[in-house]
């Protein structure tokens, strides 16, 4: 009994150990790329990219399901975005609210008759609008789906740029996003098919007119300690895996695609509960197997702020979600596992995410238990646990203040010295307790998945227009 416990006990100081090594070679990797990245937009003048009629058209996707509270602030904000060719596409996707009247009565809807061709499969399609205010609008009305996936699928249709972009409708994009989520395709329009933009926390941020006018941390804590969460998944964990081409998620919340690609693969899978995790992979199996030269990109710059879960709730819905999502990606595709076809993705990336992403819950749990039995048994030697909380709990929170000082280094969205300081403060309760109510949450996303729970579920919302 004594020995099996000492073997699960090194079992999780090594695999604790591992996964930090892992973020912080990603570190390392994320500060020299943000640095090029930033001398290459300074070789770049993206007021040229503005008003050059040689930038590609680009056709933005937003799906909107009863969301009649922030609907006019949020299409507004994309009408004023600067880009020279855009189209928006507004998909309402059976909303039981006034999500269609609100439409109507702000940008002047009329019926049009076109020829809409389902080249993807979607929920039926009841009509379509397009804007007297401005004639870039157009908006599909169709039956509810009950998926985000369908509804894009539907704007992806009646898209008619070589690019699309996915924005959810209670996302804000600053001005020159667009602008800046383009640059790597001209630079290499052949090779690069896909750009993924930076997400941030919009929480407790100030809004004007459908614009984000003064960037805050958020007051409450719940909310703080995601924004530690998204600039670690963001500018150290995708922006080193985009160095190597694999890239394996591009957020649902803000993502360029080049049109003919995602329809290719059969445009997004309905019933999938992680959509955007999915055609990601679904686009790296097809090219692969057809040995293209390709290349997804990230783009680190602050571009789309969204509302995460103000309560515990919310947050635990949305990350139980999540986990059913990446069990939803990565079953379908376990054939690409050790693959030499499948490249790096399946060598690499996909091994990664099995271990240290599906299987990490799990791990944690059980090295836990065993440690606190380990411990009430007299077990516990001293010098394992003073190793432990140096390599498990010390070392993650420094890499957690190392992609808050990044930030601030790099971006400097946080002027307030005093949100500075809460920041680095929230890295040092981010792995206890938050951590193990994180574990637990994603352990219910597994349990449900198990057990036939695949539906996306709803989470709570204050909505942009409660934000102004």
């Amino acid at each position: 009994m004594i020995r099996l416990l000492e073997i699960s006990n090194q079992a999780l100081f090594w695999y604790y150990l591992a996964t930090n090594l892992a973020y912080l070679a990603m570190l390392i990797i994320a500060l020299k790329t943000s640095a090029r990245h930033h001398r290459r937009l300074e070789s770049h003048r993206l007021s040229w990219f503005k008003d050059t009629p040689m930038t590609p058209p680009i056709t933005i996707i937003t799906p909107a399901h009863n969301e009649e509270a922030s609907i006019r602030v949020a299409i507004r904000n994309l009408l004023e975005l600067d880009y020279p060719q855009l189209e928006i596409i507004v998909v309402n996707d059976g909303s039981l609210d006034r999500t269609l009247e609100e439409l109507r009565d702000e940008f002047r809807l009329r019926v049009v008759r076109a020829v809409y061709i389902a080249e993807v499969k979607s929920a039926p399609v009841r009509g379509l609008y397009r804007s007297d205010v401005d004639s870039r609008l157009l908006v599909v009305d169709k039956e509810a789906s009950g998926s985000k996936a369908d509804a894009v699928n539907a704007g992806l249709n009646a898209a008619t740029s070589p690019y699309v972009c996915i924005v959810d409708s209670d996302s804000v994009l600053e001005r020159d996003a667009l602008l800046r989520i383009m640059v790597p395709i001209l630079e290499d329009p052949k090779r690069v098919v896909a750009v993924g933009g930076i997400i941030r926390v919009l929480n407790g941020s100030e809004i004007k007119n459908g614009q984000l006018r003064r960037v805050r941390l958020p007051r409450k804590s719940i909310e703080a300690i995601q924004v530690i969460e998204y600039l670690r998944a963001f500018l150290i964990g995708r922006e080193a895996w985009a160095q190597g081409n694999m890239l394996t998620i591009i957020s649902g919340a803000f993502g360029l695609f080049r049109t003919d690609l995602v329809r290719a693969v059969g445009g997004y899978r309905a019933r999938s509960i992680g959509e955007d995790m999915d055609v990601v992979a679904r686009m790296h199996r097809h090219l692969r197997e057809k040995k293209a030269d390709y290349e997804i990109r990230f783009v680190p710059d602050p571009m789309c702020w969204t509302e995460v879960p103000s309560d515990l709730r919310s947050l635990a819905r949305q990350r139980a979600r999540w986990q059913k999502g990446l069990l939803g990606v990565l079953w379908p595709n376990r054939d690409m596992l050790f693959r030499p076809r499948y490249g790096r993705i399946g060598c690499f990336a996909l091994p990664y995410l099995w271990l240290f992403e599906l299987f990490a819950p799990i791990m944690e749990v059980v090295g836990i238990a065993t440690i606190i039995v380990a411990a009430s048994l007299g077990a516990l030697s001293r010098e394992f646990f003073l190793q432990f909380m140096i390599f498990g709990y010390a070392f993650a929170t420094v890499i957690s203040i190392g992609s808050v000082l990044q930030e601030e280094v790099t971006y400097k969205r946080y002027n307030d010295w005093k949100d500075v300081v809460r920041l680095v403060s929230y890295c040092f309760f981010e792995h206890f307790p938050y951590r193990q109510l994180h574990m637990i949450w994603r352990l219910q996303g597994l349990w449900q998945y198990l057990r036939g729970d695949h539906e996306w579920g709803q989470l709570k919302r204050k909505g942009l227009v409660s934000a102004q």
